[in-house]
């Protein structure tokens, strides 16, 4: 081990020439950075699940066209109904289903679309089910 009983007691240099470094500044030399910036958020997004979108049967799509057309006849009693649809995801394949409740206030056959009251859109191209208390009933009735 070496002696430093020569030099321990001996005053700190502190220079004429060049100004002492703010405490803040020293501090930060000190501090992590990120080597690759935006690495983080890549294996945030890679590791992001995503659902596939499922096909649908020719009898579950027969069945929303049904629903569809009894929501059509419905639209002035301001009906409520709730929606599960698939969003695809903007940056990735696949995406998530969600469920959208609300009045319906339109459906529109030549955009493939059905619109809510407070301007809510979603494609009858992404639409996996249809309910509400009126739409279900005059299905189940078969009523339609």
């Amino acid at each position: 081990m070496k002696d430093y009983s020569k030099i321990i007691d001996l005053p700190h240099h502190v220079s004429q020439k060049h100004p002492q470094m703010p405490t803040a500044d020293r501090a930060a030399q000190f501090s992590s950075f990120a080597a690759l910036k935006g690495y983080d958020e890549a294996v945030e997004e890679a590791a992001r699940l995503t659902d596939g979108k499922v096909e649908i049967s020719s009898d579950k799509q027969a069945e929303l066209d049904v629903k569809l057309g009894i929501l059509a006849g419905l639209l002035k009693e301001n009906p409520v109904i709730s929606i599960t649809y698939f969003k695809p995801d903007e940056r990735k394949s696949g995406g998530k289903y969600l469920k959208k409740t609300g009045v319906a206030a339109k459906v529109d056959y030549l955009k493939r679309q059905i619109v809510f009251s407070d301007g809510f859109v979603v494609s009858t191209d992404c639409v996996a089910d249809i309910t509400g208390d009126e739409v279900d009933r005059l299905y189940d009735a078969g009523d339609y």
